[in-house]
């Protein structure tokens, strides 16, 4: 139980996203990123049905990766160039570490697939955080190679499952900016019935 409330809102008010195009080594090491992923699985789920899944992609696998994205894409464009083909091989060769994280929902009678989906968004959540609260950056990105079946099947995902995200972590190669935020204003109203 944390005693200290200051450390884990200032850990939650520090956190940021980082490119990774722009991620160098260090990234954690196995125990490190079994930490990370430990705690990442620590987001509700309800009817304890762990509605995801994490696929560590090593570095040494990250050329086969680069392979199966362009596979992938010039099934559905075979008349793509290299100009297209380019950002598919930068991006699956970007940052120490990636987890692809895959939506996996189970079918239940009382517990809507929905929630499921949600379950995994707050999993890649949590990976974020833990990746922060153990001195790395992390990132979170879908694009293109996320809504492809082709990429979820060769990453060993099954019928109805999703990738809810590339989630990237490494050592930044320069300091994080601020980003815009929105007004809690804008945001947050009290409803009145």
């Amino acid at each position: 139980m944390f005693n200290d409330r200051s450390s884990v809102s200032t850990l939650l008010a520090t956190r940021r996203s980082g490119k990774p195009r722009d991620m160098v080594e260090p990234g954690p090491d196995a125990a490190q990123l079994r930490d990370i992923l430990q705690a990442a699985m620590r987001v509700p789920d309800h009817g304890k049905l762990a509605p995801w899944r994490f696929i560590i992609v090593p570095a040494d696998q990250r050329t086969n990766f680069a392979d199966l994205l362009t596979r992938a894409y010039t099934a559905e464009k075979p008349d793509a160039g290299p100009l297209e083909l380019a950002p598919l091989q930068q991006f699956a060769r970007q940052a120490p570490v990636m987890v692809a994280v895959l939506s996996s929902p189970v079918a239940h009678p009382k517990i809507p697939a929905w929630e499921q989906q949600l379950s995994a968004g707050a999993a890649c959540m949590n990976l974020l955080t833990a990746a922060h609260a153990a001195g790395f950056v992390g990132g979170w990105l879908t694009g293109w190679a996320a809504y492809s079946p082709v990429v979820v099947e060769g990453l060993g995902g099954r019928t109805g499952d999703r990738i809810a995200g590339f989630v990237f972590i490494g050592s930044p190669s320069r300091q994080l900016e601020e980003r815009p935020r929105p007004a809690y204003e804008d945001v947050v109203s009290t409803w009145i019935g």
